[in-house]
Formats: C-alpha cells, sequence, structure tokens
C-alpha cells in the first residue's frame, strides 16, 4: 500500500513537470474584418469614394497621364498627398509636355492609363468618338455631378450623349483688368454692359486719357491677343452653337456673325482716341508689356482685356484687390447671357475599377483642388470648393465667375487645326490690325487656308 502511494505521488510530479515544459498557448484574439461595401455609409459622390475612405483599396494603384510637369507636377501631387495617405492608394500620375502628341497612339495601342487628363476637350471627344472612353454617370452619383458642377461645365463634359468627363482646373480670359486705387478717385464706375463700357471709353478719351491698353506682339505668336478677342466678342454677339461651328470650320469667317464681332472691336482699336500708342502700335506692344501703362502715375491707359493670367506681368509691388481689380466683359445681347472664354483640364476614365471609380469621385470635389488653389495656379469649378481658399480677392472673383458662367468655351484657336488657330488665324489678324490688308481679304485668306 506504501509502495502504491509512493508510486501514485511520483506520476503526479512526473505530469506536473511535464505540463510546466509545455508551451503557453495564449487565447485566440477575434480576427478583425475588414467592412464590406454594404456596412459602409455612402458619400454623395458614390459608394467607392466612402470604402476607400475605410481603407479597403489600401495597397492598390491608379494610373493618370496628362499634361502636368514640372512645377504643376510637383503641385499636383502635394495636393493629392492626404487623400492617399488617407485611402492607401496609389496615383502614379505621368506627365508629359508631347501629351497632346502621344495620347492617342497610346489609347489607339491599347496602352490606356486608369485616368487621364485632357487639357482640350477636343482632344477627348475624338476618345470619345473611338470608343474609349467610359460614361462617367456610371462611375459617379448622376445627382452629385449635377449638383457640384453649373449646368455650362455640364454640357460642356456631355459628349455623345454620354458624361465624358469631369472639369478640375480652369481659368478664364473675359476679364479687364483696370487700375482701382485711381479708378475709384476718378470716380469711374464699373460698366455693365457694353454700351455702359463703350460710353465710360468715351468719357475718359473724352477727360484727355487713353481707355485702353493693347497688344499683340508675341514673337512667333504674334496676334494670338486679337483672336481672343474675336472669340469674346462672338460669344456676345451669336449663339454657342454658331461659336461650336465656327470653331468646327462649318461657319465662315466671312461670316455675319465674325463681322459682327469685328465691328464691335474695331470701334476700340482702331479709334486712336481709344487705344495706347494708336492703332498702329497695337502689333508692336507685346501682350505682356500692354497693361504696364496702367500703373503710371497718371494712368497711361485704363483697361486691359486679357485672362487672368495677366497679373505676373503686373509690377509686384502692386497689391490684388487695392492697386488692380477687374470687371466682366460685359454682354452684348442679354440673350446670350455672360458667356465666359477660357480653358480648364477634364479628367476621363479608361479602365472601371473600384479602385478608379474612388478616385474619380474624388476628383469630383473641390477638396481635390484645394492645396492647389491655396498656393495659386489653379481655379476650381466645383460648387463645393470655397471662394475663402484664394489666396487674394482678384482670384476669387475670377473664380466665382468662371463657376457662374452660363455658357464656357474654349479658346477657338486652340481648338482649329493648328495650321488655322495657330497660324493663318493670327498671321491674318495681325496684318488687317496693321492695316496691311483689308478685313474681308483677311477673313478671305483664313477661309481659303481652312484644310479640306
Amino acid at each position: 500500500m506504501k509502495k502504491n502511494f509512493i508510486l501514485i505521488a511520483l506520476l503526479v510530479v512526473f505530469a506536473l513537470v511535464l505540463g510546466a515544459c509545455q508551451p503557453v498557448v495564449a487565447p485566440e484574439e477575434p480576427a478583425v474584418e475588414e467592412p464590406a461595401a454594404e456596412d459602409v455609409a455612402p458619400l454623395p459622390q458614390g459608394q467607392e469614394l466612402a470604402n476607400a475612405y475605410a481603407g479597403m483599396y489600401a495597397g492598390t494603384v491608379v494610373t493618370m497621364a496628362g499634361p502636368f510637369t514640372d512645377q504643376d507636377a510637383v503641385v499636383f501631387n502635394d495636393s493629392i498627398a492626404e487623400f492617399e495617405k488617407a485611402t492607401g492608394i496609389d496615383i502614379q500620375y505621368e506627365g508629359s509636355k508631347e501629351f497632346e502628341a502621344n495620347i492617342m497612339i497610346r489609347l489607339d495601342g491599347g496602352d490606356r492609363p486608369d485616368i487621364v487628363d485632357f487639357p482640350q476637350p477636343g482632344l477627348l471627344q475624338t476618345a470619345v468618338d473611338k470608343g474609349y472612353a467610359i460614361d462617367i454617370e456610371t462611375l459617379i452619383n448622376p445627382e452629385w455631378i449635377k449638383q457640384n458642377y453649373s449646368q455650362a461645365w455640364q454640357d460642356l463634359a456631355t459628349m455623345n450623349g454620354m458624361v465624358a468627363g469631369i472639369w478640375a482646373r480652369a481659368n478664364g480670359k473675359s476679364f479687364v483688368f483696370y487700375p482701382k486705387a485711381v479708378f475709384e478717385e476718378y470716380g469711374y464706375q464699373i460698366p455693365e454692359t457694353w454700351d455702359d463700357m463703350m460710353a465710360l471709353t468715351k468719357q475718359i478719351a473724352d477727360d484727355g486719357d487713353t481707355p485702353w491698353c493693347v497688344g499683340i506682339e508675341s514673337g512667333a505668336a504674334t496676334g494670338w491677343t486679337m483672336t481672343d478677342w474675336i472669340e469674346d466678342t462672338l460669344l456676345r454677339v451669336a449663339p454657342p452653337e454658331d461659336y461650336d461651328a465656327w470653331v468646327a470650320g462649318e461657319l465662315p469667317f466671312d461670316s455675319p456673325q465674325v463681322n459682327e464681332a469685328l465691328d464691335y472691336i474695331e470701334a476700340i482699336w482702331f479709334n486712336d482716341d481709344y487705344v495706347y500708342g494708336g492703332r498702329s502700335a497695337i502689333p508692336t506692344i507685346s501682350f505682356g508689356d500692354a497693361p504696364k501703362p496702367m500703373f503710371d502715375d497718371p494712368p497711361g491707359c485704363w483697361f486691359n482685356r486679357q485672362g487672368n493670367f495677366v497679373t505676373t506681368f503686373f509690377p509686384e509691388e502692386l497689391e490684388a484687390g487695392v492697386d488692380y481689380d477687374f470687371f466682366y466683359l460685359p454682354p452684348i445681347k442679354p440673350e446670350y447671357g455672360k458667356p465666359v472664354l477660357g480653358a480648364g483640364d477634364i479628367y476621363a476614365v479608361f479602365n472601371d475599377r473600384p479602385e478608379v471609380r474612388a478616385v474619380i469621385q474624388y476628383f469630383s470635389t473641390g477638396e481635390s483642388l484645394r492645396k492647389w488653389i491655396e498656393v495659386g495656379g489653379a481655379i476650381g469649378v466645383h460648387n463645393d470648393a470655397s471662394l475663402d481658399w484664394y489666396a487674394d480677392p482678384v482670384t476669387r472673383g475670377v473664380a466665382e465667375t468662371i463657376r457662374n458662367a452660363t455658357t464656357f468655351r474654349f479658346d477657338g484657336s486652340d481648338l482649329m487645326p493648328g495650321a488655322v488657330g495657330a497660324g493663318t488665324f493670327w498671321k491674318y489678324m495681325t496684318d488687317y490690325v496693321s492695316g496691311t490688308i483689308t478685313r474681308q481679304e483677311a477673313l478671305k485668306q483664313i477661309d481659303d487656308s481652312w484644310p479640306h
């Protein structure tokens, strides 16, 4: 009995020692499950953007191509960095100075980036005609598009009955800059209509001053300033459909509509009392130098119609909203509203994956441009882009004017065949302004140059 007890005791001790030598296994923690798509509350732009912020597409890559290079590429990448960090999506942007020449080659060859940034809608139209672009309304909530873009921008993105892209950056040209402080000192009032503007022009001339600063010299590109004036004025005397037909070569240069636009321009440009240096000086004055006499004391001229970029040619010490400001180039025929001439970037999609949807939904928000707007160089057309993001009141006003345009059209000479838009259009308008050929001769020469 004693022996049995000792044996049992030894077995117990052995079992205890053996158990102590076994590894300790911690209790299993419950697995952390990624939220399912149906568990993530959708955002107004679409379900995929909400999923992205929930981390569901972390580690994925979205490719993008466009014209941003150098500093523009740096600022663009900076502007999307927070989104990439928040979602884990890597947006790989490839910018090229030969973008326009190469993008259709890539698309035709099947080497299609997920998203492409087109600086001209005509180039995107070619891709749409070939069936490459995906209808944006299948990728973004259509109600969000209607909510966040004015009708003018929605119309401009509609091609072949589908929404071909969403608009990002824009710039405008339908602005008249003036020396604000002295303008107010003289008691002049901002004109609301073209007739008001012409009355003010006459008043300034009657006061013994020169109203307009105009110059079209630009090296090999001399004449483009005149083409901008024609485009802007045509949008004010004819419907946008006529403008589109003109750009497409379906409405001749020597048409009643273009001639009417030129009548309004001649009333300013060809009156030596209205233009700094007179008509003969216009072809010799650089477009960048043209506004500088506005800031002489007293002003050598008072108005310079130009794109919002022209402020980079102003003296550095001037303060926006104090020393200079702008007004919208007034309408001529009220039935055509308040059109704006300019340019912009439209993003189109060529591959459909959840992470691509998330990114294009993000680009449809003003937040996607916020950093770029704040540092300067971008104007957003999104309705949810706060005007408080702009650094100065002039840029803020430009942004508001572009956003609220009833019609927006791209620079016509940029959309025409190169031989015309950047060739005969520039050349013969310069000859016409110089007086070496008549208006009718200039218009006929341009019409005859149109490729058939």
